[in-house]
């Protein structure tokens, strides 16, 4: 696999490393002391043409490349935008609009990649469950065809842009008898019969992206706004989406790796113990060392994910890889990190501390470590023939 990155992309990572560097960054502190969502983040994005990268033009995108679109977000994070940000835009951009461009009828992508590339609606993600998250067998959330309409009937947990999305792709079970094969999806819009949202839940991190609960009360669906086939969804959505959620989602993680390792070089070189800089000690430079280690690593999976999906191949088993390294390395050098600085990254306003918090959801959530692991062994096992 030729990893040379065109010239390009390079000029294109720039251009968005000095715009989130210039308009998000500066924000970044305050808007994680408020926990609120930024509004101003959001029509920056929006205005940079963030929103739709991966769409075609005709829908208001930019027809990025996956591995574009991965670069771009990697480059907001190292700039120092918030994870609170990202994941807001990760949820909107890979997890709501790539689904309903890859597999949603040319009626469904004309009505609504249009708002979501621009901004004008934000999308969501409705997987997990009070009762059930990577277990796809266990989801309650039902969903009957009666006429021209579905009804559904359970509830989400856990939905980022759940208190500001306009739009949200919904897994419900369509034939219980199936398992995980008779699961549908479903485009639900905000102010459908029987849809509601619940309060935003405080979080540890990523404060500024908002979460909740999602009910379905007898919620009316139009039998047009099912995505892709009937009892499809769940293979549907393995097949298309996830890698894409285990390449570019993370993508911010390696950029904020690289963001909090320059920023503890930095202070490595200023923080003087015993008369001299703290960067003098091997004990420190063994853990820039490792820090550097795991992010260039980081950096060749998720890149590596993203060339196989620009070739149209099949990257389960890498995504997995990708996804469980990436986010272990993640939880490892924020921890190095605070260490390196110390008191001072306890302290809210020095940005580790901020991704200290941020990154412990990342081996949580889009499958748990665990279950990354069960993947790989899966495929392993699958494709080593004797």
């Amino acid at each position: 696999m030729n990893l040379n990155i065109p010239e390009e992309y390079r000029d294109f990572s720039n251009s968005v490393y000095k715009f989130a560097k210039e308009k998000l960054a500066p924000r970044a502190e305050e808007n994680d002391a408020k926990a609120e969502f930024s509004w101003e983040n959001w029509r920056d994005l929006a205005g940079m043409g963030l929103l739709g990268l991966p769409f075609p033009e005709k829908y208001g995108g930019s027809n990025a490349s996956p591995l574009a679109t991965t670069i771009a977000m990697e480059s907001v994070a190292h700039a120092g935008a918030d994870g609170g940000t990202t994941l807001a835009w990760g949820a909107h951009l890979i997890l709501a609009g790539v689904p309903i461009w890859l597999i949603g009828t040319e009626a469904q992508k004309e009505k609504y990649l249009p708002k979501l590339a621009s901004g004008e609606w934000i999308g969501g993600f409705g997987l997990t469950e009070p009762g059930s998250g990577s277990d796809a067998a266990g989801m309650r959330t039902l969903a009957e065809r009666r006429g021209d309409r579905y009804i559904l009937n359970g509830s989400k947990m856990f939905i980022t842009n759940g208190p500001i999305g306009d739009l949200f792709v919904v897994f419900a079970v369509t034939d219980k008898k199936k398992g995980n094969r008779g699961i549908s999806l479903f485009i639900v819009e905000k102010g459908m019969p029987g849809f509601s949202v619940g309060n935003n839940l405080k979080k540890m991190g990523n404060r500024t992206s908002t979460t909740s609960e999602l009910y379905f009360d007898n919620c009316e669906v139009p039998a047009e706004n099912i995505l892709g086939e009937e009892n499809s969804g769940f293979v549907q959505i393995g097949k298309e989406t996830m890698e894409w959620e285990r390449s570019c989602m993370i993508a911010p993680l390696v950029g904020g790796m690289q963001f909090i390792l320059e920023q503890c070089i930095k202070y490595s070189k200023e923080r003087k113990q015993f008369g001299q800089p703290i960067a003098n000690f091997q004990a420190i430079q063994h853990k820039l060392a490792d820090m550097k280690t795991m992010i260039d690593a980081s950096r060749l999976l998720i890149y590596r994910v993203a060339c196989m999906k620009e070739k149209a191949k099949r990257a389960m088993l890498e995504a997995s890889v990708a996804k469980l390294f990436v986010t272990e390395s993640a939880v490892k050098v924020a921890s190095e990190a605070v260490q390196i600085f110390g008191g001072y990254g306890y302290i809210h306003e020095y940005p580790v501390e901020r991704f200290y918090r941020d990154v412990r959801l990342s081996t949580i959530g889009a499958g748990t470590s665990e279950v990354q692991k069960m993947i790989i062994a899966s495929e392993l096992l699958k494709s080593m023939k004797f």
